[in-house]
């Protein structure tokens, strides 16, 4: 290790954060590929008494470094969180399980008895939680009362992986007289779908003790949703149930509706963007006007709810006293249908706006303002929003057929129904009305398409070939200068700074999954591969929350 590298590393340890019992090197962007790479961070774990929290996020460890650093664990038997999420950026896939069994195995050698475990944002796959699966088994998580797996697409195999580990430590330590007692599950972005949710459901209703749910964006259906109704429905403490962007649609929401009105202790429902329609929607209204006395939050957005179901939740928060949030955004109320609303909420004085959002809300506004200008531009103004600000606005929707859509009304308000409603010549369409020899176009174009991308098959598909279509138009171009779109899209995403001002992008999840199809195409230029690369490896916390995508396209990039 070079001299430099040493002073480099030590700068960085010199901001290593100490205190109540916590090691912290969160976010130092250590790069811990040997034994050497790690000697500093192995003197303070080592002179480290008391050791309670270790946290290694936004670290990229190896393989070798991993073993030396689970040496020096060997002797931590206090520890009892684990924060080791995005701690394996830029490797490749077969190196994580190995780092996690080295891990895991001196956990429990040291007979540490752990009470948090957090490998979110770590794109380890299904192997990767073979990796931890030993851990998970053994006594040092009899005691485990939270477990993070946010982004770590374990997918279907994972899941069930994880699902059977977590019943044999149940089995086990019950055994001992003290059943594992978890509270806490966070597991969204996984791709679990039915057969992994379905799995976990199992294990959920066996341990019955869970507090908090998190499994948003696993492209669950309504088997899974029941499957989980029904765990749920044994877990009386449940305080928070997040399923965010599944697809309930009538049946698996009046399973969930059914189980809701055996639970208790509910504050926080965030069933947003899940399909669960009108039926769906007056079934969950009965059930929070039956009890649920204690929810704060309540979430049905986008979820393709008609008027007088909409208006039946809304009456059905009447009592709830605890309530702060009532979100119908995206639903088919039409303008009457969003006065009646108002009428209702005040009613309950709940139209009110709170302090704290108001700078957050003045600024949706101005958005607002600017799209609805852009629409009206077009010919195509919607009316003004009558819903209360704490209803985030029903959009204006009626039972009547989609109007058409054109290329330029999908790069306004791009959005996976638009794409796919511009029909099968989709990809043609956009790349005939874009203007190649404009960079900033392109960019802002390929970002537009990327937006929508969604990992199931149709929109995944009009994604890959409306992207296909207009970048290889551009690339094949001989006025098109490759090095300038590619620094105008990296300024887009926020990646790379401009003497504009510059709106980057909010999530980077489309696109660098657009990207990872795009490189390995043969128009793509090969010789802008180490330019993604570099930047994309850099640290910064909007790639830091999709890591997995982040992952993805570094190990493509490296392949290339």
């Amino acid at each position: 290790m070079a001299s430099e590298d040493i002073t480099k590393l030590a700068e960085s340890l010199a901001k290593t954060k100490v205190g109540g019992g916590q090691l912290s090197f969160k976010g130092q962007s250590l790069k811990l590929n040997t034994a050497e790479d790690a000697e500093e961070v192995i003197k303070q774990i080592e002179e480290f008494d008391g050791l309670e929290a270790l946290r290694l996020e936004g670290n990229t460890v190896g393989v070798e470094a991993a073993k030396v650093i689970a040496k020096a664990l060997e002797k931590k038997s206090e520890l009892k969180r684990c924060h080791w999420s995005d701690m394996f950026t830029g490797r490749l896939r077969s190196e994580i399980p190995p780092a996690l069994i080295s891990l895991g195995d001196a956990l429990i050698t040291a007979g540490a008895q752990l009470v948090e475990l957090d490998l979110s944002d770590n794109a380890f796959g299904p192997d990767g939680v073979r990796g931890f699966e030993a851990l998970l088994k053994s006594p040092t998580c009899y005691t485990l009362q939270e477990l993070k797996l946010n982004n770590c697409g374990m997918g279907i195999g994972g899941g069930k992986i994880l699902a059977a580990a977590l019943k044999e430590c149940h089995r086990k330590s019950s055994a001992q007289g003290k059943p594992l007692a978890l509270k806490i599950f966070v597991a969204g972005r996984n791709r679990l779908e039915n057969d992994g949710a379905t799995a976990l459901a199992e294990a959920f209703g066996i341990i019955g003790t869970l507090e908090e749910v998190h499994m948003p964006q696993n492209g669950i259906n309504h088997p899974g949703i029941t499957a989980l109704a029904q765990a749920f429905a044994i877990n009386p403490l449940l305080k928070v149930i997040n399923l965010n962007d599944n697809t309930f649609t009538e049946k698996g929401a009046v399973a969930m509706a059914e189980t809701l009105k055996a639970l208790r202790q509910i504050e926080v429902i965030n069933f947003g963007d899940c399909l669960v329609r009108s039926k769906g929607a007056v079934a969950i209204a009965d059930a929070v006007k039956e009890g649920l006395h204690k929810l704060k939050e309540l979430n049905l957005s986008f979820c393709e709810i008609k008027r007088d179901s909409a208006l039946a939740v809304a009456e059905a928060i009447e009592d709830k006293a605890e309530l702060e949030r009532l979100d119908l955004n995206g639903n088919c109320l039409g303008e009457e249908g969003c006065e009646q609303l108002q009428e209702i909420l005040e009613g309950f004085n709940m139209a009110s706006e709170d302090e704290d959002e108001e700078e957050e809300e003045e600024e949706e506004e101005e958005e607002e303002e600017e799209e609805q200008q852009q629409l009206k531009e077009r010919g195509q103004g919607e009316q003004e929003s009558l819903t209360p600000k704490k209803i985030i606005d029903s959009q204006d929707s009626t039972p009547v057929p989609s109007p058409p859509v054109d290329v330029a009304t999908f790069l306004a308000f791009p959005s996976p129904e638009k794409l796919l409603r511009l029909g099968p010549k989709c990809s043609v369409l956009i790349a005939q009305q874009t203007d190649t020899s404009d960079i900033e176009k392109v960019a802002t174009t390929l970002l537009r398409i990327s937006s929508v991308f969604k990992d199931e098959a149709p929109v995944k598909t009009a994604v890959h070939e409306t992207t296909d279509a207009l970048m290889r138009k551009a690339f094949t171009s001989a006025t098109f200068n490759s090095d300038a779109f590619i620094t105008s899209l990296l300024i887009h995403m926020g990646l790379l700074k401009s003497e504009e001002k510059i709106k980057a992008v909010p999530s980077l999840y489309g696109i660098l999954m657009t990207l990872n199809h795009m490189v390995q195409q043969d128009y793509f230029p090969k010789s802008l591969a180490p330019v993604l690369s570099a930047f994309i490896t850099k640290p910064n916390r909007a790639l830091d929350s999709c890591s997995f995508a982040r992952h993805m396209l570094l190990q493509t990039l490296h392949q290339l």
